[in-house]
C-alpha cells in the first residue's frame, strides 16, 4: 500500500509512520524537517501551508510510486488562546493556516489523481475539541471544528467517485502537544495506541470516528448539553498554557 502522511516527524504522525512502515508499506512523509524512517519511504521537508510545495510533493510521489492508496493529513499545532484578547488573533491565524488550510491543501494535492483512479482514502485528523468551543483553546477548537466541516464537504463532493473520506477526532493522546498541559487529561492513551486505533478506523473507512471509545461517549454528551449549562461548566475548566511557542 502507498501511504502519504503529513506531520510525520513527531507525535501521532511519527507513531503512524512506525506503524505503517512496520507493515512494509511505501511511505511519503511530509513534515517541516526531514524524517528518517526504515523501509521504502521518501521524506518531503515542506510546510503544509504552502500549496505549491504540496503540489510538487504529489507530483513527485505519484511519479515515483503511483497514486497513493491513503493520504493522512495529520499536521497540526496547538496553543492556548484567549478569544477576548486582540493580540491572540495572530495565533488564530497561524493555527487556522496549519490545521485547516494545511489539511485541505494536503488532501487536495492528491485528490484529483485519486478521483481519476477511482479508489483510495483521504483522512484528516481533527479533534474532539472541534465539537464545542473550549475556553482557553478558542483557536484550536475553531480550527478543528472547521476541519470536521471541511472533511464532510469533501466527502460529499467525492461521493460515488470510489474515494473515501475519513474524519478522525482523537481525545487526549500522549504527544509533545499534550505534555505541556498542566491539568489531568481523562482517557489519555499512548501515541502508539492512538496510531493503531486511527489506522483501524481508516481501514474500516469510518466517516467520522472519535477515539478512544470513552471520549466518543463524552463527545455525545458534549453535543447534548444545553448552551446555558455548557457555558457554566466550560468556564471553570482548566486551560492550555498561553505562554508557549507554536
Amino acid at each position: 500500500m502507498r501511504v502519504v502522511i503529513s506531520g510525520a516527524s513527531s507525535g501521532i504522525g511519527e507513531a503512524l509512520v512506525r506503524l505503517y512502515a512496520s507493515s512494509g508499506h511505501t511511505l511519503g512523509l511530509i513534515s517541516r524537517r526531514k524524517v528518517q524512517a526504515a523501509g521504502d519511504c521518501v521524506s518531503y521537508p515542506v510546510d503544509v501551508t504552502d500549496p505549491q510545495a504540496l503540489a510538487g510533493v504529489a507530483d513527485d510521489f505519484i511519479r515515483r510510486f503511483g497514486v497513493p492508496d491513503l493520504v493522512i493529513a495529520n499536521a497540526g499545532i496547538s496553543i492556548g488562546t484567549s478569544a477576548e484578547a486582540l493580540e491572540d488573533v495572530e495565533k488564530l491565524r497561524q493555527v487556522l493556516a496549519v490545521n485547516v488550510v494545511g489539511m485541505a491543501a494536503t488532501l487536495a494535492a492528491f485528490a484529483p489523481a485519486m478521483r481519476k483512479s477511482g479508489r483510495g482514502t483521504l483522512a484528516g485528523i481533527a479533534s474532539v475539541a472541534g465539537f464545542r468551543g473550549l475556553a482557553g483553546a478558542s483557536a484550536y477548537s475553531a480550527s478543528k471544528s472547521a476541519a470536521i466541516t471541511w472533511l464532510e464537504s469533501l466527502r460529499a463532493e467525492l461521493y460515488g467517485s470510489g474515494v473515501s473520506v475519513v474524519c478522525v477526532c482523537p481525545g487526549y493522546i500522549d504527544t509533545p502537544m499534550t505534555r505541556v498541559n498542566r491539568y489531568r487529561m481523562p482517557f489519555l492513551i499512548s501515541a502508539e495506541e492512538g496510531a493503531r486505533k486511527i489506522a483501524g478506523a481508516i481501514a474500516a473507512k469510518r466517516r467520522l470516528v472519535v477515539i478512544p471509545w470513552q471520549m466518543a461517549a463524552v463527545s455525545v454528551l458534549l453535543r447534548l448539553v444545553p448552551g446555558w449549562l455548557y457555558d457554566r461548566v466550560a468556564s471553570r475548566a482548566p486551560r492550555k498554557p498561553t505562554d508557549l511557542p507554536i
